[in-house]
């Protein structure tokens, strides 16, 4: 079969612009409205794309009165959108540095049989120490830390996931036998991080697992991803780091003894689409003047972790930044803004209107055509399985680019017309897993 796109939508609040619940079509309460989201997922559903994804933290980001900073679990939010779609794959982040194992391997197996089967979890590690003193702690884990309890945590829920047989529940009325108990077995998982017993209280879910996704860039957060994460939610700014990054990752599954192919690698990319490029321009234009540029200028000396008084908006970034080993929260997001600061000269206002649109994400203002050649550009510069569709403003940002951009690319017979399965495993071509408990009572 000729190699299809994937197409994910990224859903954040009116929209990933910093500043696009200001515009007047914006609706500043549509965060908590769950009738908004399930609009969004109906839209993305008639676009015929694979999934929507919400992002998620344990922490209030942002200042609360500068922008819309309050979001609903996302878990919870899945369950709602799965009632009013059929198709779509529904996936939702959540940290393992502040969860436990047995609690999410159950709201996922849950969400995947209320879906039937459209679920996926997008794994992150945290960081953040105002993450941390939400939970008793009084600064973040060091980074390996985390991913070293992430990588367990990860092996303790599919152990979870498996501790039903696919065959279990039998469901003999007439022999008075709901399931086969030997077929429901404990885990007796004993680790660094976790002690776990189980089973699960909940039978193997449609897929076996839950799609598995990944979004970290860091050295540790590669190796993750190759081993377990079987779609990459990735930010690259330029083609070039983009297929310097697919390539990698490939190796690195390769390496691990997985297919390749089982790793789909999906950019971000922040569309700002009009009839004609002037228009589109404009309307970029637009947004970034609504940027508060004092407020941007704290979020980035926070990351930077600097004083806003060492970043004047109109001088380029200093030299006396920290390195990424520096740094124990988002590195690769670090390095990236840096090295994208530095590579165009950037004063802080102009770094400060470039992240606006998509925190780091690549964003690009043009016309339907010009977006679906980009689009297909990077998919065959051996750059990306597809992209992570990031729409500065919602909903018309993805009404857009689900009306006018994958027309064109179903035209190109780079995207589907319809759905060909009934998973998120499916929509992506991923194999159900094996039962792992089951390998190593063979």
């Amino acid at each position: 079969m000729p190699r299809k796109l994937h197409l994910n939508a990224f859903l954040m609040s009116v929209g990933h612009h910093e500043a696009s619940w200001r515009l007047p079509e914006s609706d500043p309460y549509a965060s908590w409205d769950v009738k908004h989201f399930q609009n969004l997922a109906r839209i993305a559903e008639r676009g015929k794309l694979d999934s929507v994804f919400f992002a998620d933290s344990p922490v209030l980001q942002g200042d609360p009165g500068r922008r819309p900073a309050g979001k609903l679990e996302p878990t919870v939010l899945l369950t709602a959108l799965a009632a009013v779609t059929e198709h779509i794959g529904l996936i939702a982040t959540a940290s393992t540095s502040y969860n436990e194992p047995y609690n999410l391997a159950r709201r996922f197996a849950s969400v995947d049989h209320v879906s039937g089967g459209r679920a996926g979890w997008n794994i992150v590690t945290t960081a953040g120490a105002d993450a941390a003193r939400n939970f008793g702690l009084d600064d973040v884990p060091a980074h390996r830390d985390r991913y070293e309890r992430a990588a367990e945590f990860v092996e303790v829920t599919t152990k979870l996931w498996d501790s039903w047989t696919d065959d279990a529940v039998i469901a003999d009325k007439d022999a008075g036998v709901h399931a086969d108990a030997a077929k429901v077995r404990p885990i007796n998982h004993r680790g660094r991080w976790f002690r776990v017993d189980g089973p699960l209280n909940v039978p193997r879910s449609p897929q076996g697992w839950p799609l598995l996704v990944q979004a970290g860039s860091s050295e540790d957060g590669r190796q993750f991803a190759a081993r377990y994460a079987e779609a990459v939610f990735t930010a690259q700014q330029t083609l070039a780091e983009a297929q310097a990054f697919y390539a990698d990752l490939k190796q690195r599954a390769a390496a691990l003894g997985r297919d390749p192919d089982h790793i789909k690698i999906l950019p971000g990319i922040v569309p700002v689409i009009a009839a004609t490029e002037a228009e589109a321009q404009e309307l970029d234009a637009e947004l970034e003047r609504l940027i508060s540029p004092e407020y941007a200028r704290r979020q980035l000396a926070e990351r930077f972790q600097l004083d806003p008084a060492d970043l004047p908006l109109d001088e380029p970034l200093p030299d006396n930044l920290p390195t990424e080993d520096e740094i124990e929260g988002a590195k690769s997001r670090f390095t990236l803004i840096v090295d994208l600061a530095r590579r165009e000269n950037l004063t802080v206002r102009q770094l400060i209107g470039r992240l606006g649109g998509g925190r780091g994400h690549r964003t690009f203002a043009g016309t339907p055509e010009q977006v679906a050649d980009t689009i297909e550009d990077w998919f065959h510069s051996g750059a990306a399985d597809g992209f992570n569709i990031m729409p500065a403003v919602l909903p018309s940002g993805l009404t857009a680019f689900v009306d006018q951009v994958v027309p064109i690319l179903q035209d190109r017979e780079l995207f589907r017309t319809d759905y060909e399965g009934t998973t998120l495993r499916d929509h992506y071509g991923l194999p159900r897993p094996v039962n792992s408990l089951e390998l190593t009572t063979v």
